[in-house]
């Protein structure tokens, strides 16, 4: 929040609750956060269920989470339908994973203007935050990540990432304590993707050297990466 100036006075912001550790520290340190009234702001919750993946998670256990915070929960089904082969170009087809994520993202801005909020929050770490410049590099040839803040320009909403100082290593442990349910079942795309290759390519940068994180870090704050307002 010093850092980043990530939450002001008077912000009514949504969260996006996956039910992943992630994202329920991010609703519980940002409920809690709001009780201190320094700054003044809202939050409320938002869960999306795909009817067409198996990624199955507890709403009851997420909806008792989220009253015991005092943080309104709302649960929204959608669907999508992936591409086939039929008479398609296999190279203009989108991957399962990108319209999974553009669907839910679809649901989270809706609701945020019907709400009234100006803020969505996401609960992506500084891992999520690092692995990501490094795809960009490796698959797009361009050195940019996921903002800790970007100012939407279609629509009047900013999306932050609270946790973005906040290593995963962290969260996993916080998460043990806690004693947070884990999901009953995993995405059947999760294990098929160019970011679990990246995220093993990280762990031997780590090996190398143990303060790699900063590093990347660092080049992301002094080129600008990190706001984009």
């Amino acid at each position: 929040m010093a850092a980043y100036h990530l939450i002001e006075d008077d912000d009514k912001i949504l969260v996006g609750l996956s039910g992943g550790k992630d994202s329920l520290l991010l609703t519980e340190l940002l409920a809690k956060r709001a009780c201190i009234q320094h700054p003044r702001f809202k939050v409320e919750a938002i869960h999306v269920r795909m009817e067409n993946i198996q990624y199955q998670t507890d709403t009851s256990y997420l909806e008792q989470f989220c009253s015991a915070l005092d943080v309104p929960l709302h649960v929204v089904t959608t669907s999508f339908e992936v591409g086939n082969a039929h008479g398609e170009d296999l190279r203009k087809q989108k991957q399962p994973c990108f319209l999974c994520s553009w669907n839910r993202r679809k649901q989270l801005f809706n609701l945020a203007q019907e709400l009234g909020c100006n803020k969505i929050a996401l609960g992506h770490h500084q891992d999520d935050i690092i692995h990501t410049a490094l795809m960009n590099l490796t698959y797009q040839a361009h050195f940019a990540t996921m903002p800790v803040r970007l100012r939407m320009r279609k629509m009047p909403l900013t999306i932050i990432r609270p946790l973005c100082l906040i290593q995963e290593h962290d969260i996993k442990a916080w998460a043990e304590i806690q004693h947070y349910q884990k999901q009953q079942m995993l995405c059947p795309y999760e294990t098929n993707s160019h970011r679990t290759d990246i995220k093993r390519i990280y762990d031997q940068l780590e090996q190398m050297n143990p303060e790699v994180r900063y590093s990347i870090w660092n080049a992301l704050e002094n080129d600008n990466k990190l706001i984009e307002d």
